[in-house]
């Protein structure tokens, strides 16, 4: 997120996730402890031995060797799911030096190749996925039928095994009572839409995950054209409410903004909710012109390190969730004033 890339002004990220199991063991939720040590042994062994070709340096993690707090770090850094944080019973994460690449290892599946891209990079991250599959595959067995293709836990992810999403920031359809409408019509195409950490989840913040429903049936690359093709849209969406807010409404939105970023700027306590939906608004005043004092990057930087393991990480304890709110405010200030 500190680097510039296509569409950022709406798209926060692009995400490529590839679901595969070994032929030999059974999916991880039938597995016994030594089933489950030996598929995490053999993946490891993939990365350690170096065979991920063109892949960023990577570390090889335990996630029995971290801390609670670690995990909830990585949790809100979108490297690896709540399921596999809960899960440190041979469970393991291959991450890459800059972070673009995650691999879990005995999550919901053996294997889970993750590639996250900033910006709209939807077939850069699905390149790059397959190709970290590809090398997977040379030295694995995958599970794999001739009809249904890749074997998986869950049958809905049956098939290609792929999940690609975009995180987009949608303030004005949201202010401009479009985003049902908008929403509606992409359930319809196939696609599913769930809030910043992905299933179950709420969209805080403006803040709205798009990725296909549709694993089986489809092509890969038919998976990845449409969701870029309704991404785009959307896109395209958004940015015509913000001209019209901009024409229409703009002492209005202009006061919203800049009173979102004055609460910001001297709050002593906000509580995650407000202080993503604040951010969400100065986001929006920094593409639309309107606080030319704030950088993108504070404000891409606080939308992470305000979470709450990201929060305890940085004070170095263990926080209640009143002093969470205090260390929150406390941090966006100084942020806000340093940083702008």
């Amino acid at each position: 997120m500190r680097r510039p890339a296509p569409e950022s002004d709406v798209v926060l990220s692009s995400r490529v996730r590839i679901a595969r199991n070994l032929r030999q063991y059974p999916f991880p939720m039938f597995a016994n402890s030594a089933q489950s040590a030996k598929v995490m042994e053999q993946l490891l062994s993939v990365a350690e031995s170096g065979r991920l070709n063109g892949v960023d340096s990577v570390q090889a993690i335990r996630l029995s060797d971290l801390t609670e707090l670690e995990k909830l770090v990585l949790v809100e850094k979108h490297l690896i799911s709540p399921m596999l944080a809960n899960e440190s019973r041979n469970a393991a994460l291959i991450l890459s030096r800059n972070e673009d690449v995650s691999i879990m290892i005995n999550e919901e599946d053996h294997l889970r190749i993750q590639c996250l891209y900033p910006g709209f990079q939807i077939p850069e991250a699905w390149d790059f996925s397959s190709k970290i599959d590809d090398l997977f595959e040379e030295s694995v067995d995958y599970a794999f039928d001739e009809k249904r293709g890749y074997l998986t836990s869950c049958p809905t992810n049956v098939g290609t095994g792929i999940r690609a999403s975009v995180m987009m920031h949608l303030p004005a359809l949201v202010l401009t009572g479009q985003i049902n409408r908008i929403l509606t019509a992409v359930t319809q195409v196939g696609l599913a839409v769930r809030g910043l950490y992905g299933e179950g989840s709420e969209a805080t913040g403006n803040l709205f995950q798009i990725s296909n429903q549709i694993t089986l049936g489809q092509s890969e690359q038919e998976i990845i054209d449409n969701l870029h093709s309704v991404a785009k849209q959307i896109i395209g969406h958004e940015k015509a409410a913000r001209s019209k807010l901009m024409t229409e409404s703009r002492t209005r939105i202009e006061d919203r903004i800049k009173r979102s970023f004055g609460i910001l700027s001297y709050a002593t306590i906000i509580d995650s909710k407000e202080a993503s939906q604040r951010l969400s608004d100065i986001r929006l005043g920094v593409h639309l012109g309107l606080l030319p004092q704030v950088s993108l990057e504070t404000i891409n930087e606080l939308t992470v390190s305000t979470q709450p393991g990201f929060l305890q990480q940085a004070f170095g304890e263990t926080l209640s969730p009143e002093q969470r709110d205090v260390a929150r405010a406390q941090m966006i200030r100084t942020k806000l004033a340093s940083r702008a």
